[in-house]
């Protein structure tokens, strides 16, 4: 098999990994309360990374180590949002939510760094807008799950701006970990006052496990080797199956059933997140939300997003 259809097909496999976790955490946050489930997770996760490297640690000085820490607090903060949005919500729709952080990267790039909005974050905004009526809207009101998704999607756009912003010159190794140790660090903040609960059952600690290992350190070191091979934009496209993984496996385990308007209102924001990834012929690529010159195209995400 070519190099370049291996990387394909590999993360096709990290956006699978990806829903199916939706799906392995909605009964397990159930059994365990998710600060607790969030911070176990984490901490094998990075565990698991400084075992694999255990002189990572010696990268945690200086600007490493402030730009780990905030972008570490600010993707613990998304995590959490995001697992408060599936404990009160589907995991579909928790999917979909999250996913809108493609259209909303660069939007958001726009309010702070006034960077100039193209066509396409304009198409993919107005289609994202009409999914996100589509699935969160019933009558006149809103489920407050559905906010806190929408809170999770704002959350990882800011935290990929920052990573654009302030990640340059950085190892990428060393900035995962210390990334995943502050998003720990900020889930046992969580967990530690009413007492941790550890994983009741087998099954609880298979979706800790499962999330740690596979969703989150196979994951993150699938999509870097992947981008070696093939233009981030590519990269970006193929991983937004990850929202269509998670509705296909909830309906499929019988977790549950899509309503037509929520299926629609998917297709909407898979189209938008699709759009404004497509790569522009002959344009330079650069983490999007971030300055940059006019020209650049943006990508979202360049670096690898911990999961």
């Amino acid at each position: 098999m070519k190099t370049s259809r291996l990387a394909v097909w590999s993360l096709v496999s990290v956006a699978a990994m990806w829903g199916i976790a939706f799906v392995v955490m909605k009964p397990a946050i159930e059994q365990q309360p998710f600060f607790d489930f969030l911070a176990i997770r984490f901490t094998i996760a990075a565990g698991i990374m400084l075992a694999i490297k255990p002189k990572v640690v010696l990268a945690l000085k200086g600007k490493m180590l402030a730009v780990g820490a905030g972008l570490g607090v600010m993707l613990g903060l998304a995590y959490i949002t995001q697992t408060i949005a599936l404990e009160m919500t589907t995991a579909a729709i928790t999917g979909f939510l999250t996913g809108t952080y493609v259209v909303l990267t660069p939007v958001l790039g726009w309010i702070i760094f006034r960077r100039k909005v193209g066509i396409k974050v304009a198409v993919g905004a107005v289609l994202a807008l009409i999914g996100l009526g589509l699935i969160s809207i019933t009558g006149v009101t809103i489920e407050v799950g559905q906010i806190w998704g929408i809170i999770c999607a704002v959350l990882y756009a800011l935290h990929i701006v920052g990573l654009g912003k302030f990640s340059s010159g950085l190892d990428s190794y060393a900035l995962t970990f210390a990334q995943l140790l502050f998003v720990a660090v900020v889930c046992w903040i969580g967990a530690l006052p009413d007492g941790y609960q550890g994983p009741p059952t087998v099954d609880v600690w298979m979706a800790v496990l499962f999330t740690a290992i596979f969703a989150t350190v196979i994951g993150f070191f699938v999509q870097t080797w992947a981008q070696a091979q093939m233009e981030p934009a590519r990269v970006a496209i193929i991983l937004t199956l990850e929202v269509v993984f998670t509705a296909v496996v909830s309906v499929a385990v019988g977790q549950e059933i899509l309503a037509l308007k929520t299926i629609i209102g998917g297709a909407f924001m898979v189209a938008a997140m699709v759009i404004v990834e497509w790569p522009t012929k002959g344009k330079k690529e650069h983490i999007a939300g971030t300055p940059s010159d006019d020209d650049d195209e943006d990508i979202v995400p360049l670096e690898p997003l911990p999961h």
